[in-house]
């Protein structure tokens, strides 16, 4: 059988279990994260932009045009929006992706190994129209980019 896929089945076979202890109540899926190494509780409750750089260990960012934040003008399902970065700032090892309006400001944070291209995209909910900003972590200094995206239709009703 080829290593690959053997290891594939295992870890699928893992995760499986694991959302099935969850989906059970015999976990708490905020235990699960918070043995994730590098994970930041503190910075995913921040509700703005000063609480999240101190969760950060970060001074206030400044603003940078070599940073693009890729999203729609408008999104018409809130609860399902493309949403990106790119950074042509040298050494950048952090892209985070916030979202102004929504309960917790933090919606991913992406750390990015020497050598990696910057550009990141997911998905995040979004309950109301907001700015929605790519915050770039490059030469240990923090930068930012920001782009209003309107939502049409309610996303996570924050």
């Amino acid at each position: 059988m080829n290593e690959n896929r053997r290891a594939v089945l295992k870890a699928s076979s893992s995760l499986t279990v694991l959302g099935l202890a969850v989906s059970a109540g015999l976990i708490n899926p905020r235990d699960v994260f918070a043995a994730a190494p590098g994970y930041n509780e503190k910075a995913f409750q921040a509700k703005n932009l000063d609480e999240l750089m101190k969760a950060l260990g970060g001074k206030a960012p400044k603003e940078s045009n070599a940073i693009t934040v890729v999203a729609p003008d408008i999104a018409e399902n809130g609860a399902v929006v493309p949403v990106g970065a790119t950074s042509t700032l040298p050494n950048t090892t952090e892209v985070a992706l916030l979202v102004s309006n929504n309960p917790s400001m933090l919606s991913a944070h992406f750390v990015l190994p020497a050598g990696t291209e910057a550009k990141v995209n997911t998905r995040v909910k979004m309950g109301r129209t907001s700015d929605v900003y790519a915050l770039v972590k490059a030469d240990g200094q923090y930068y930012f980019a920001k782009k209003e995206v309107k939502v049409t239709l309610g996303g996570c009703g924050g």
